[in-house]
């Protein structure tokens, strides 16, 4: 079985590279004729969460174009010969016969190379939030955290889920990395500010992100789920923590501060918060996931930017300013 390895990343690619790689389809499109015979579109991506159009100019014999294209299935990784070309001011990979797409299977590439590897130890990480929970002082609030990351489910979901799509910790194991960065954050702001709960602070720290879970799936990529699509992780992590709030006969007023943390968490309704931090532990929680989140973007900004140019700044597209690389 011949195996292949991914050579370059979608972000490095330039107009007039002759491309020789692999790629996770991200969209499959329909099979339409053109002039000399039949073509298909793909949407390709690779572990940087970049994508890439993509076509394929078949040849007239349409059973022929139409096995191949049926053979090929979102989330598949293919193996592509072709070129890179510019076309309506974005770049598009294209392939003409004699060169060809085929469709990989398991054992011919490996799964690293569509999504990144852990930054840290996933077990040792999965100790720390345990001992985090060991440390909560009131017993029914200890109780429901036991109950949901005490579970195997969870655990396992933990050790290999995603921080997001694209924006920040996209790589296996980056959720929990994520929740026990925003934890030191919040053990920080109680050591300067010890009349802030501690407890809340703990709690919410880890419970605020739990909804990614359900709003992305791990497949040969990292994508949205279509509950994650209706209705976002801030919505489904409420609903969760109500109900094991309920279970756990959480009292009314903690139950209430835990959700709001959950609502309250992206800090400002411009930035899709369905409220605005009302007490001074949501607020801290709010600048926790904040630095957590854009710390990281922006280190594997640098981290994968710097060796693509000589200069010392690159213009950094999402947030919209020139960032040092050096």
């Amino acid at each position: 079985m011949e195996k292949f390895t991914k050579k370059h990343a979608i972000a490095s690619l330039k107009e007039g590279d002759r491309i020789d790689d692999i790629f996770v389809v991200k969209i499959k499109k329909g099979l339409i004729q053109y002039a000399k015979g039949f073509a298909f579109e793909l949407i390709l991506s690779d572990s940087s969460g970049k994508s890439l159009e993509y076509k394929y100019w078949g040849s007239q014999d349409k059973d022929k174009v139409k096995a191949l294209y049926d053979s090929i299935k979102p989330d598949c990784i293919v193996h592509v010969q072709g070129v890179v070309s510019s076309y309506k001011g974005k770049l598009q990979l294209t392939t003409n016969e004699p060169d060809k797409i085929e469709v990989l299977e398991k054992g011919q590439y490996a799964e690293s190379d569509f999504i990144k590897p852990a930054k840290k130890n996933v077990d040792e990480m999965y100790v720390e939030l345990l001992n985090a929970i060991d440390s909560v002082e009131n017993k029914k609030l200890k109780a429901m955290l036991n109950s949901i990351f005490g579970t195997d489910e969870i655990e396992k979901k933990l050790k290999v889920h995603a921080g997001a799509i694209e924006m920040h910790h996209n790589w296996i194991g980056g959720l929990l990395q994520h929740m026990l960065e925003v934890l030191e954050f919040c053990k920080k702001a109680h050591e300067l500010f010890p009349q802030l709960d501690r407890d809340l602070l703990m709690a919410g720290a880890l419970l605020h992100d739990l909804g990614k879970l359900e709003e992305i799936e791990m497949t040969s990529r990292i994508k949205s789920t279509t509950k994650g699509q209706l209705l976002g992780h801030i919505i489904l992590t409420a609903i969760f923590v109500s109900k094991k709030c309920d279970e756990a006969g959480l009292d009314e007023m903690t139950k209430n501060k835990l959700l709001h943390i959950i609502a309250s968490h992206h800090g400002k309704y411009e930035q899709g918060s369905p409220k605005e931090p009302a007490f001074p532990e949501a607020l801290a929680i709010y600048y926790a996931d904040e630095m957590s989140a854009k710390l990281a973007d922006l280190i594997e900004f640098i981290e994968n930017s710097k060796n693509d140019t000589n200069d010392e700044f690159m213009f950094h597209d999402r947030i919209k300013r020139n960032i040092l690389l050096r």
